[in-house]
């Protein structure tokens, strides 16, 4: 997946670069350049963070890195989503359960993202749609994770 996110940075003239960075930081956005944390061990982990810096390249103005401030709060939300959306679209969360996949450990692997980006998602998922949500006659529930198919009715 990283390798794919990099390859659609590049599509839209984004710079991408890995350098060491402060332990807190994973990722920085700034004029169409992109910085991971070199730091980061595994391809997953840097994919989830370039799909979070790629978010504020789609949604975010100006300088958020004061988070003490409730716009900054918002647009790094805003970014979040679209990374949650483009790594884990709700029909992946179907096909998934259509491949058999059975655990969040499981889901996370197939999906190619951390477990705690997914946990993330899907709790955003659930702020979004509520429970459960409909998606090409199939019903989604977000708590239990599970996937009704509506043809079955």
């Amino acid at each position: 997946m990283y390798e794919k996110l990099l390859s659609q940075a590049h599509d839209q003239n984004i710079d991408v670069y890995e350098k060491p960075l402060s332990s807190k930081i994973k990722g920085l956005y700034s004029n169409k350049i992109i910085w991971i944390n070199r730091n980061i061990e595994s391809s997953t982990d840097k994919a989830c963070v370039l799909a979070e810096e790629l978010g504020h390249y789609h949604t975010s103005v100006g300088d958020i890195l004061d988070q003490s401030s409730l716009p900054n709060r918002k647009q790094e939300k805003r970014a979040r989503n679209w990374a949650y959306k483009k790594l884990i679209p709700l029909e992946k969360l179907i096909s998934a359960s259509n491949e058999g996949v059975k655990n969040k450990y499981e889901l996370a692997e197939y999906l190619g993202v951390n477990e705690p980006f997914l946990e993330e998602s899907l709790k955003r998922y659930k702020e979004e749609y509520g429970l459960f949500t409909l998606v090409k006659e199939k019903i989604l529930y977000f708590d239990p994770l599970g996937v009704l198919d509506m043809k079955n009715f």
